[in-house]
């Protein structure tokens, strides 16, 4: 199983927040590339990161960032937040993203992101299926539908889509623990790699999400506010 750290970004800096309120941000790094670079060292090779000034503008604001790290590093990126258009995307890819993640987008307009799945292949597109009480939100969280999450990826699936990150909102960034009983329930009826996201409090955390069959797990705020540390992560790795 992936151990994938978040970076978040906002102005350019890293940040947190508590079930997606921008209102609850909280700095941890003023220089991403150096939590990057760090991160690097203890054997990590993959990263999430998010531009949520893009995901609530609807529009890629922060890709320098993606640049930056992807230039310092040779973290695997996958990359989300703002990717609306077919320029946005081809600016995710040339500034460094191995991967990006489609969300608002594969709401709004899925016969676009169908054509993402035809264009670019399976590999390299990830549907982000973040929910709150099992129905989909869009635009860095900030506007709901009523699309239940299973049959939103079963809809992808069906197009071919195999990778999928799915953050329950009610649990990011609140430290309690992720949502096991919703990640079993896609597992369980759908035939994804799911990278599960939100609520990871401790280790205990990640080797329940690998016993369920996650492919990777999303890890953020317990990595910041030292729940997690590092060497603890690189001892996975190295034990997997």
């Amino acid at each position: 199983m992936k151990i994938i750290p978040a970076i978040d970004i906002i102005d350019g800096k890293c940040v947190r927040l508590s079930k997606g309120d921008y209102n609850t941000k909280k700095i941890y790094n003023e220089n991403p590339v150096e939590v990057a670079k760090e991160f690097e060292s203890f054997g990590i090779q993959y990263l999430h990161l998010v531009d949520l000034d893009g995901a609530k503008s609807k529009h890629i604001v922060n890709q320098k960032v993606l640049e930056n790290i992807a230039n310092k590093t040779s973290l695997q990126i996958d990359f989300g937040g703002g990717l609306k258009t077919e320029g946005d995307i081809e600016t995710a890819f040339s500034a460094g993203a191995k991967q990006i993640t489609v969300g608002s987008i594969a709401v709004q307009d899925p016969e676009f992101c169908f054509g993402l799945i035809q264009k670019y292949g399976t590999e390299k597109i990830i549907l982000g299926a973040d929910c709150d009480a099992r129905k989909i939100k869009t635009s860095g969280w900030l506007e709901e539908s009523d699309l239940d999450v299973i049959d939103f990826i079963i809809k992808y699936q069906q197009k071919g889509l195999k990778n999928v990150i799915c953050t329950d909102i009610s649990k990011d960034g609140m430290l309690q623990g992720p949502s096991t009983e919703l990640y079993t329930e896609i597992l369980n009826k759908t035939d994804i790699q799911l990278v599960a996201s939100g609520g990871i409090s401790g280790m205990e955390d990640v080797y329940q999400m690998k016993e369920i069959g996650c492919a990777g797990t999303i890890i953020g705020k317990a990595i910041y506010e030292g729940k997690i540390s590092l060497k603890e992560i690189k001892n996975f790795i190295e034990n997997a």
